[in-house]
């Protein structure tokens, strides 16, 4: 059995970015505004995951 600890050394879980604060918005509309920058990076942080999760997935059962 592989050793699961490991692996999360060598290939860390991705973690989510941090959220703005709420206060820190100016609210004069900016482009990109700090929850548009956020939600980009939301995005690439779910293609992370989506890609590490398939790293971890156990390989196909011989048969």
């Amino acid at each position: 059995m592989p050793d699961v600890s490991s692996s999360a050394d060598t290939d860390p879980k991705p973690t989510p970015p941090e959220p703005p604060d709420f206060d820190a918005c100016c609210g004069n509309g900016c482009d990109p505004c700090i929850f548009d920058l956020h939600d980009m990076a939301m995005d690439d942080y779910r293609k992370a995951l989506k890609a590490w999760e398939a790293r971890q997935a156990p390989p196909p059962a011989q048969g």
